[in-house]
């Protein structure tokens, strides 16, 4: 089970992060963007490393508090989330 969930968070970090930097390559060519709503979402649902690396990797989205601010907040409830659940298997 352990196995399946850090699996699953690399494969949702290595996404978040790669979709962060299409977004700013879309951005750079003004093309069709990726919404915010998504790419908060992708951070919310395990990607919230993956999203935080985009963010200064590819300098993206870096004058949005809601990234800048939002992005480590949702990885700590992450963290804590974890260690409850830890602490109650």
């Amino acid at each position: 089970m352990v196995e399946h969930v850090l699996i699953y968070l690399l494969i949702i970090n290595v996404v978040t992060f790669f979709v962060y930097g299409d977004d700013k390559a879309r951005a750079r060519r003004g093309a069709y963007r990726i919404s915010e709503a998504t790419l908060l979402f992708l951070a919310l649902i395990g990607g919230s490393i993956g999203a935080y690396l985009g963010i200064h990797f590819f300098h993206h989205k870096t004058r949005h508090k809601k990234f800048t601010i939002g992005v480590p907040i949702i990885f700590l409830l992450q963290i804590v989330a974890g260690f409850m659940i830890w602490q109650n298997r």
